[in-house]
């Protein structure tokens, strides 16, 4: 038994409608850490509820989420020179994987909506931020959210992989991303009780991955 497949027996022992999804999911894992492992960030984007889940992925992502992410002997070899400081920084900093989630910069977004358009927010930072290596989360329950679909297009041309969550229907979104989960429900909150799960899962498999 791989170190994943653990977590995605619990996903679908609570949460059976999304066996339908299993290899899109599976296949989503593949791409992120693929991402990691090519040293790229994981950039997250939505709005309203999904705006919080973009900020609560980042958080999973980038500290310890179920298992310590303790730092290597190295690392805490130079940080043990600064001496009681460094013992202290040695102890409590852990290993992460590098995530930003597009929501957070709220000068930044107030300023691209306010001179521009509040469809670039999402798509003007990520131009600015994204790298190959990098893969886009982004997040739609309709697949419809202009920003949302501007900023799967911009990561198109700059060659950076897209995974799409939506609702049943995956909209415009759908015939952008190199892999959209179109998770089994159709009314808004219904899509955003699925997506929680499905990421945490996701963030779980990174770790054990990378950390375990």
């Amino acid at each position: 038994m791989n170190k994943t497949s653990g977590i995605l027996d619990s996903l679908y022992l609570r949460h059976p409608e999304l066996k339908e999804a299993e290899i899109k999911i599976s296949k989503a894992y593949e791409i992120l850490l693929k991402g990691c492992l090519n040293e790229g960030k994981i950039l997250v984007c939505g709005n309203g509820g999904s705006a919080s889940d973009s900020e609560h992925i980042v958080g999973e992502l980038m500290k310890g989420f179920r298992l310590k992410r303790n730092l290597s002997d190295d690392e805490k070899k130079r940080f043990l020179l600064l001496k009681e400081e460094g013992v202290i920084l040695a102890e409590k900093l852990q290993q992460g994987i590098p995530a930003i989630s597009l929501n957070s910069q709220t000068s930044v977004i107030t300023a691209i909506g306010n001179d521009t358009s509040y469809d670039m927010i999402f798509a003007q930072q990520l131009y600015v931020c994204g790298h190959s290596g990098d893969v886009l989360i982004a997040m739609s329950t309709s697949g419809n959210s202009k920003n949302v679909v501007n900023a799967a297009m911009t990561a198109k041309v700059l060659g950076i992989p897209v995974i799409g969550i939506t609702g049943r229907v995956p909209g415009k979104l759908g015939d952008i991303c190199d892999l959209c989960l179109m998770l089994p429900a159709d009314e808004t909150y219904l899509v955003q009780e699925l997506t929680l799960p499905v990421y945490h899962a996701l963030c779980a498999m990174l770790e054990v991955q990378l950390f375990g």
